[in-house]
């Protein structure tokens, strides 16, 4: 039997620019349109996915865990407060490294049209701080090597690149003791 665990759910957050809203299905409808861009799909892979594809997805993704249990799956959609647009999400995976420790391996992706605007970096902070609020020691990422704005958003939540590669992409890190280092520059 495999062991499960109590994971915690996404809340409403709010950056200086941005609301994180805790991803439900009913975004599928908005999403699909700054997800339906080939340029973007450069970074993240695949292709453009439709409507019923997006809702099937949110659909397993707002549940908040893997179906085993031992993943934590919290996810946001990026709204602006100016005029209520969505720009983007951001996510994170949690796992336990250790009895009393979890890593979260995080992912943005901010629309093309939305891109250069500090959203992505603007939203990856804020949900930084909420999961070290509740314990997360370490943080990975997975970087295509050419994408300098996402390196730039990794390297604001105090990641490094290490020398590991998958999928074409690098993985980024932060140690514990790191990770106290930047808490402490915030």
């Amino acid at each position: 039997m495999s062991e499960t665990y109590s994971w915690p759910v996404a809340a409403p957050l709010r950056g200086a620019r941005l609301r994180l809203e805790p991803l439900t299905v009913a975004h599928a409808r908005e999403a699909v349109d700054f997800l339906d861009d080939v340029r973007l799909h450069r970074w993240i892979g695949g292709s453009p996915p439709t409507r019923e594809e997006l809702r099937r997805r949110y659909r397993r993704q707002a549940v908040g865990h893997s179906p085993d249990g031992r993943q934590g799956w919290l996810n946001w959609m990026l709204r602006r407060h100016t005029d209520g647009q969505l720009v983007g999400t951001v996510q994170a995976t949690l796992h336990r490294t250790g009895p009393d420790r979890v890593e979260a391996e995080l992912a943005w992706v901010v629309g093309h049209d939305f891109q250069g605007e500090g959203y992505g970096k603007e939203a990856a902070a804020v949900m930084a701080q909420w999961l070290r609020e509740r314990g997360v020691a370490r943080f990975v990422a997975h970087v295509h090597p050419d994408h300098r704005a996402s390196a730039g958003i990794a390297r604001s939540l105090g990641m490094e690149p290490s020398e590991e590669v998958h999928d074409d992409e690098e993985l980024w890190t932060t140690a514990p003791d790191a990770e106290r280092r930047h808490d402490r520059r915030s």
